[in-house]
């Protein structure tokens, strides 16, 4: 299992930008993947973006080129940079890694990830 820990989130004017992190505070397996998901009021969990351990990267079409996931060298820190901020990214921000035997097309699925984060909250309004 995985412990981690969000952080960045906070209030942000539209156009700007934001840089959340996830940290593995306790690890008992290694991750193959980790993906960052969003969930705003009253609407369902959805998948943004997925790094896996060697970097491979896969974006929601709703934030193509304006988010940027990466990872620290020793795999224990996922980034995630927002720019370009629309009203619409407006949602608690979850981490989530799986247990090191998912498979990458199953990156999307909120069933595939057994580690999650508690949450942090992205608002975005002028």
């Amino acid at each position: 299992q995985v412990q981690l820990v969000e952080s960045g989130g906070g209030f942000v004017q539209p156009g700007g930008s934001l840089r959340l992190s996830c940290t593995i505070s306790a690890r008992t397996v290694a991750p193959r993947m980790m993906a960052w998901f969003r969930q705003a009021p009253g609407k369902e969990r959805e998948f943004v973006a997925c790094i896996r351990r060697d970097r491979a990267t896969t974006y929601a079409d709703s934030v193509k080129g304006r988010f940027t996931i990466s990872r620290d060298n020793a795999w224990n820190t996922v980034f995630l940079q927002m720019d370009t901020l629309r009203p619409e990214d407006t949602a608690v921000y979850y981490c989530a890694a799986d247990s090191g035997s998912s498979i990458w097309s199953a990156r999307y699925t909120v069933s595939t990830y057994s580690n999650w984060g508690q949450g942090t909250q992205v608002s975005v309004s002028s």
